[in-house]
């Protein structure tokens, strides 16, 4: 009977290897899960190791048959253009789960996709992942070479896929994960177009008249009324308008900095958990933004555990992927209780930034077993609680910012009509 090498994780987290006799590579694997362990490779003993392809060109050039060396010089593309958009990965995985459904093998599906992928990114992944595999790699090894494209959370969901035999269910999970962020997403970023539109305009229409209006207007009342005293809602106009005139650059220059000195704060650590936590208990925003990463844990967690991924493994990706330094620190404490033999409900209790009703029904799921699918409906509801929230905020912000316009425009008009009145009344006189 064959012998098989392999390396998993245990339940704790440990990396494992040994050795396992088994009629098959599935029977291997099967066998390896029995002990509670999570496989990462497996390799029949005494097989020969799968040969790297060798590099068409050297890095310095090639030489052609005519004995010339021509050089290959290649432009290396900027970081920020290798990323891909959410929602093409998430066209692209949907597309790879349909066809590993439908019965083509990886590689096949993988040269369809290539044909028809427009997007330069993804297609020269898809083609450096397609020589990896026929080099010898796994799907999941070959992923991880790109980790600008598939992140790790993708990466692990493929490898459980893979070693587990149902590399279709979890790309259509993983799909469906993705479909559900990008709505999210998508109907929070709708909701927060009509307000931002509403207060650009608003700053643009007092911009205006502060620098074009208003000190015409002041000139008009230095001819007619010379050093008669001006009402003081007219004194202070003019004098916002005149500081604003003589400062508009500097005013500007002002803005532009914090906004760029803030950026920098939340690239660190400490700048990044304080900007987080300023999120989460904002007045009116902090409330979705608490139920938005809630929804965003407890999915992912729920989407790796569900695939066959180890609960400590799964708690590790979803740190790196949580979006949020607040969560991210929890989920390390609930991590380390966890890998000490605790269970998840105290330790998600005792971070202070989980709802009771989350703690609640992960120590039901717990209790019956069934924890992945529980954290699934928590996701499920928290999503539900998202549109709700979304759409309350967008109910109270609307007639709030176009009262704050009114307001101020009013201002601005009684402040200019006051001395009018004046003016009026003299030449009337």
């Amino acid at each position: 009977m064959p012998t098989f090498t392999f390396k998993a994780m245990d339940p704790k987290g440990k990396e494992q290897a040994g050795t396992v006799e088994a009629p098959n590579q599935a029977a291997a694997i099967a066998a390896i899960k029995e002990k509670k362990w999570f496989p990462t490779s497996i390799q029949e003993a005494g097989a020969p190791a799968p040969k790297k392809s060798k590099p068409a060109k050297a890095a310095g050039g090639s030489k052609s048959s005519g004995g010339l060396l021509k050089m290959d010089l290649k432009i290396p593309t900027p970081s920020f253009m290798i990323r891909v958009k959410p929602k093409l990965l998430m066209t692209y995985t949907r597309q790879l789960a349909t066809l590993i459904s439908a019965g083509l093998p990886l590689m096949r599906g993988l040269q369809v996709i290539l044909k028809q992928e427009k997007n330069p990114v993804l297609r020269d992944a898809t083609s450096s992942v397609v020589d990896a595999i026929q080099s010898g790699s796994t799907f999941a090894e070959a992923m991880a070479q790109h980790p600008r494209v598939f992140n790790r959370l993708y990466v692990n969901m493929v490898k459980a896929g893979e070693l587990g035999g149902v590399l279709d269910v979890v790309l259509n999970r993983l799909a469906e994960f993705m479909e559900k962020a990008q709505r999210i997403r998508n109907k929070v970023v709708s909701a927060m177009v009509y307000p931002i539109v509403v207060m650009v305009m608003a700053l643009a229409i007092l911009t205006f008249l502060m620098i074009v209006i208003i000190p015409k207007f002041e000139a008009i009342f230095d001819d007619l009324l010379g050093d008669a005293g001006l009402p003081f809602l007219t004194q202070m106009v003019l004098s916002v308008s005149r500081a604003f005139v003589s400062n508009v650059f500097i005013v500007f220059g002002v803005i532009i900095g914090l906004v760029f000195l803030i950026k920098m704060i939340a690239k660190t650590q400490k700048g990044g958990y304080i900007m987080d936590f300023i999120k989460l208990n904002m007045p009116i925003f902090g409330v979705l933004v608490q139920k938005t990463a809630v929804a965003r844990f407890t999915r992912t967690l729920g989407t790796l555990m569900t695939s066959g991924v180890p609960v400590l493994q799964a708690l590790n990706i979803v740190r790196d992927t949580a979006g949020n330094e607040v969560i991210a620190n929890a989920v390390v404490s609930i991590h380390d209780a966890v890998k000490e033999g605790e269970n998840m409900a105290p330790s998600i209790a005792s971070c202070k930034v989980f709802p009771p009703m989350v703690v609640s029904m992960v120590e039901v799921g717990e209790e019956t077993g069934e924890l992945p699918e529980m954290l699934m409906k928590i996701a499920d509801n928290y999503d539900d609680e998202v549109d709700n929230t979304v759409a309350g905020l967008t109910s109270i912000i609307e007639p709030l910012l176009i009262v704050f316009l009114a307001v101020m425009v009013g201002i601005i008009v009684i402040s200019i009509f006051l001395p009018l009145i004046s003016i009026i009344g003299q030449i009337g006189g």
